[in-house]
Parts: C-alpha cells; structure tokens; sequence
C-alpha cells in the first residue's frame, strides 16, 4: 500500500481553497489511469455532493447516525465535506428530547484525516441544529504534494521515546490537518517498557517529507502511571507529564493531589501542600503503614477518578458541582488523624495517616467516595449536619460511598456493605443492621434525631440495604449479613443500582436542607415514581424497606 501511494503522490498538485479541494492530474497520472490518490487536505470543504435519502433505521440511535450523515450530505460546503472523503462513526449522544449529537472523524482516500472531526447536531425531527468541526475545516493554503520518502518516521519516533526499553514502532500515514497546515505525515506509535517494567510509549508525529517532528506525547490521551496502592493492588493511574517527570494531576477529570506535610486540617487551604511528582510515573510500594509517601497519594488519587466517573456514568454528573472542575486531593494530614474529611470552604478532601498502629491511611475507596459525596450534597439538597437531617447527610455519603465500591468492582477491594472495612477493620459501619456498631440506630424513632449524625445515619443505611438485597440472611461476595425489619415484615429487594438511581433523584430533585426521615421516604417515594411509576415494583419496595425501618 505505501509504495501505490509513493508512486499516486509523484503525481499529484493538489490546491486547497475556501470552497474546495481540487486535485489536478497530470499527463503522466493520466496516462497511468490509476483510479484514487492520496493528498493532503485541510481545507475539507469540497464540492457539495449529491444528497442521499435517509433509509429507515431500526431505532432511535441508528435513525439519529443515517439521517446526520444525510445532513452531511446536504450541507457538504457547511461540513467541508467533499469528494473522496468518508465519514467514520465515533460516538451517539440521544438527548431525553430527541435531540441527537452524532460525532463522526474523517477520512481522505482512506487516510485518517487529523484535526477534521466533526459533530452534527440534530432536533427530535432530524433536523439540522449546528455544527462543530474540527481545526481543518478553516484551513485555505496551496500545497504541492513531493514524492513520500521512504523512510516512515520509525527511526526520529524511536529517538523521540528515550527510556523506552523493547520498543516497537508502528508507523501510520495520515494527513495532518489539526494545526492548518495540511500535509501528508507519519504518526509513529512506540511502545515498549519503561525502567521499572512499567507500561510505556510515545505517539510521534513526523512531516512525511521533511521528516521534521511535528508533535509527540504520550502513548495514552494521557500519561497512565503505575500506583502500587495500599488498599487495591498495582493499578494505573492518570498523571500528567511535567518537565523532569510526572504529576499526580488528573488531566481527565481535573483533580490534583498533594501532600499536605502533616498540616492540621484547619490549616490546610486550597494553595497548601504540594502536588506529588515522580520521574518514573511509578508511584507507591504498597504497604500499609508505608513509609513511601506516595502510596498514599496512588489510593487517593485512583480513588477520587472512580468517585468522579462513579458519578458522570451513572447519573452523567460532570463532577462534584457538576461544574467540571476537579478537586484538591490532600494525604497526610494531620498526625495520627485517623479520619477523613470534605471541605467546601477550599473545594477539597482531606485524608489522615491513620492512628498509627491498628488503622492505616484512610484512603480506602468506600471512605474516598463518602467524603467526596458531602460535596455532592452541599452543591444539592445541602442537607443540614444536625438532626435527623444530618443523618441523612452522613447515610448519603454512606450509601454513595458504597456504591462508588460496587461500580469499581475491585478484585482486591471486593464491593461489600462494610463501610470503611479496609481503613478501619474489620469495618466502621455496616448496612445490615448498622447497631452492630455499638451506637448507631437500626429503626426510626422520636429519639434518633437527638444522636450523633454518624449513629442516626444507621436509619438510612438499614434501609437502603432492605431495598437492595431484602431482608433475612443472605452471603453477598463472600460476606454473610442477616438483616431484621423493625415492623417484623419480609422486604425483597430490587438490586443497589435501581436504589442508588432512586435516592439520587431524590437528593437532587427533591430533598431540601431540612429534610428528615419522613420527608426522605416522601422524597425516594417520588423519585421512583418518577423513574418507575407508582404501581411498579420498584416503588413498592421503596416503601415496604421504609416500613421497615419504622419510617411510615
């Protein structure tokens, strides 16, 4: 294939314009009557082509993909969209109302096109909204396309991805449009190990004919470090590549984390601490009570991007104030401060080294996600920290925190209903019948508002379990709970994720700070409605754990 395309470009002239991409044979290409070419495009905004009429599509989502590429078609000079250019499907978003966003990236005679990705926006009857394209859709040069050299990048890709041991290099052709420069070029992947074994690579961008080194990162989106983790095993984790290294910058999803140098926790602000570097992108030892600072930082690092995806895939909450920004991350809090904490006055979390002798740093999962939930319902319902609403409070961050385990789905940290049973052993609350601790309440009563937030919370907690998994005894992943109602009734449940869902919407739709246990059944109990009906099962068994836990 390169060398068809060695010999195509020898005899090209290719001219880039406002309007359009026009390639101009010469004799010799004529003569030749090789029907295809490889060119270099940017400009993309070729000659309108015929409109095709859309087929019916079986659904939704397929009718949404046949009538955007219809709409690319009937607006080939919006879309740049012109002759020997192919659409290549990435991505459907169908909206509650009908509207669709169909993301498409582009090809030209085969080559992906870089920089010349797009995005049709439709209404609920197919029509055209908007557009969003790409960087080459704006580009206007005029290029003469010289003979491909036949090197491929692979040698200046290799000297670009220095410590990059059994490197293998995979050359590409493309045409590189994203900067409005359009020329052919080679994207080189080299892969290979870094110093410790670790995963690592290079993605290199060379001008095919000049071989000068237009772009170079990571292999990943991202730099994808290796955390050796105290509580989940060897997992990667995202960094991001700072000169000399790496930084525990999540570039995804925006958190950094720090260490906050044994700061007191009344002491720690937003520009306290230090962010975590590494000249490996290998971070930790794993081991409890670990000396190595940085193990620590992994679990809460991996720890906080599982909350935040937790909560963007499941409800598509685009962060803790659904704002998109991502929060400080602060280990090492404190001395022997066995607790962990959210702070809304510096938009952070604090985590503690723990007692120092039976519990370890608290940045287990469950605990991580609970802290980061008090986030969650500041920025919603802002549920009072006194009360019955206080428990509630503290419940929420229980019951999310939990599920933020369950979506993990860690084989190390298997999910369970023990909360915090990794940080402080053999657990710190538990949902079945919460006053195995020693203070929490399992059934409403007029007194549980005078308890403490974290004992009162054990009302919520019991019935979120009933709802899930029912009542009596039952061995869940290993673990064997055995869970009583208060009204002597038998609850089946309807599975943690159609619950989470259900006190999700109640939380952000109706809950208010002041909302106690009456109004959180009301408020559960209209949120299923909402998403179930109020004849279905679901609300049903809503109502019948609420019953259960002598909240009628």
């Amino acid at each position: 294939m390169t060398d068809r395309r060695q010999s195509l470009t020898q005899l090209l002239s290719l001219q880039l314009t406002p309007t359009g991409v026009r390639v101009t044979p010469t004799s010799s290409f004529r003569r030749a009557r090789v029907a295809g070419a490889v060119a270099i495009v940017a400009a993309l905004a070729g000659a309108t082509i015929p409109a095709a009429t859309a087929s019916a599509a079986p659904n939704p989502r397929e009718a949404a993909i046949s009538q955007a590429r219809a709409n690319v078609a009937h607006n080939a000079t919006v879309f740049g969209f012109g002759a020997g250019q192919d659409l290549v499907l990435k991505d459907v978003i169908l909206d509650a109302d009908g509207t669709s966003h169909v993301r498409f990236d582009r090809t030209y005679q085969g080559l992906p096109v870089v920089g010349g990705d797009l995005v049709v926006h439709q209404d609920a009857k197919g029509r055209l909204k908007d557009t969003t394209r790409a960087a080459a859709h704006d580009a206007a040069v005029k290029s003469t396309v010289p003979k491909v050299p036949a090197q491929s990048g692979a040698a200046d890709a290799l000297s670009a991805a220095p410590g990059v041991r059994d490197a293998v290099s995979t050359p590409e052709l493309i045409v590189w449009a994203a900067d409005g420069t359009p020329r052919l070029a080679w994207r080189t992947t080299v892969e290979g190990t870094g110093e410790h074994g670790q995963p690592a690579g290079k993605v290199v961008v060379t001008d095919a004919t000049t071989g000068e080194q237009i772009e170079s990162y990571d292999a990943e989106h991202q730099a994808t470090g290796t955390g050796n983790s105290e509580y989940t095993g060897t997992i990667g984790i995202d960094t991001t590549p700072v000169s000399g290294g790496y930084t525990l910058t999540d570039p995804v999803r925006g958190h950094v984390t720090k260490d906050a140098h044994n700061l007191s926790s009344s002491s720690v602000k937003a520009g306290s601490g230090t962010a975590f570097t590494s000249t490996t992108n290998v971070w930790g030892d794993g081991k409890k009570f670990s000396t190595d600072r940085s193990t620590a930082a992994v679990d809460a690092h991996a720890n906080t991007a599982w909350t935040y995806d937790y909560y963007k895939n499941t409800f598509g909450r685009n962060g803790i104030k659904n704002d998109g920004k991502g929060a400080t991350v602060f280990v090492h809090v404190g001395t022997n401060w066995d607790n962990a904490q959210w702070s809304d006055s510096c938009f952070c979390m604090m985590t503690g080294d723990g007692n120092g002798t039976t519990d370890p740093e608290q940045v287990d999962l469950d605990t991580m996600g609970h802290e980061m939930t008090h986030g969650v319902t500041s920025a919603t319902a802002n549920l009072r920290y006194s009360g019955e609403s206080g428990g509630l409070n503290e419940s929420t961050s229980d019951i999310f925190g939990t599920m933020v385990e369950w979506y993990a789905n860690n084989q190390v940290d298997t999910p369970d209903y023990l909360f915090s049973d990794q940080s402080t052993p053999p657990w710190l609350r538990r949902f079945d019948k919460p006053s195995l601790d020693g203070g929490s309440a399992d059934c409403w009563s007029s007194s549980v508002g005078r308890l403490d937030v974290h004992n009162s919370s054990g009302v919520g907690n019991h019935w979120f379990y009933l709802a899930s998994e029912g009542s009596g005894s039952k061995t869940i992943n290993g673990v064997t709970y055995n869970s009583a109602t208060c009204n002597n009734s038998t609850v089946t449940g309807i599975g943690n994720q159609k619950v989470a869902k259900i006190w999700y919407r109640a939380l952000t739709v109706y809950m208010t700070s002041t909302t106690n246990y009456k109004g959180a059944r009301a408020a559960s109990l209209n949120a299923a409605k909402d998403l179930y009906g109020a004849t279905s099962t679901e609300y049903k068994a809503v109502a019948a754990a609420w019953s259960g836990v002598n909240v009628n």
